[in-house]
């Protein structure tokens, strides 16, 4: 053999060696290999636990962190009021969080289109918050239009999965 292949070979085999790291998951880091709090100096309560009613988790699951709307419109459902209700009252039992409120647009449209009808669904919600006691320092809105889909086909259940406002909360900046 020659230099150049053994060279390769040494730094092929160093290559494999780097990447099998016994101690990844040590210190509480999970399986995606982050710390997700864990031994980070930060104390994240519960916040992953579906069933401390004070965590993110259980605000995403049992309270729901998104309302759907009908083609074309920003208007709230009736279904979608009742979500913002428990998102209302949650929020108020939970005033060390704060919220960034996502507006979703389906694939149909323009960019442009679905950029301002991403806003418009955005901040109603918002309105519907404020109107519910939620502090408006405590929000604040993003539209992602079309760009941002759970779903990817053209058929009428990926669309309507799509139109969407969701709620992520943040912790540490609620007023």
């Amino acid at each position: 053999m020659t230099l150049l292949p053994k060279a390769l070979l040494i730094v092929a085999a160093l290559g494999l060696a780097a990447c099998n790291n016994p101690d990844r998951y040590k210190n509480g880091a999970g399986a995606d290999g982050m710390n997700n709090g864990a031994g980070s100096g930060i104390n994240t309560n519960g916040l992953g636990d579906p069933s401390n009613p004070r965590s993110i988790a259980y605000f995403n699951q049992s309270v729901g962190d998104r309302v759907l709307f009908p083609v074309d419109t920003s208007t709230l459902t009736p279904e979608a009021r009742g979500v913002l209700a428990g998102q209302a009252a949650w929020l108020a039992t939970n005033g060390d969080y704060a919220i960034i409120i996502e507006g979703h647009a389906d694939e149909q449209g323009t960019r442009e289109y679905n950029l301002a009808l991403g806003a418009r669904r955005a901040a109603s919600v918002q309105d519907f918050l404020i109107s519910q006691g939620v502090k408006p320092s405590r929000m604040r809105t993003i539209s992602y239009g079309k760009e941002r889909p759970i779903e990817v086909c053209s058929e009428e259940a990926c669309y309507a999965k799509n139109r969407r406002a969701v709620t992520v909360l943040s912790m540490g900046t609620g007023a």
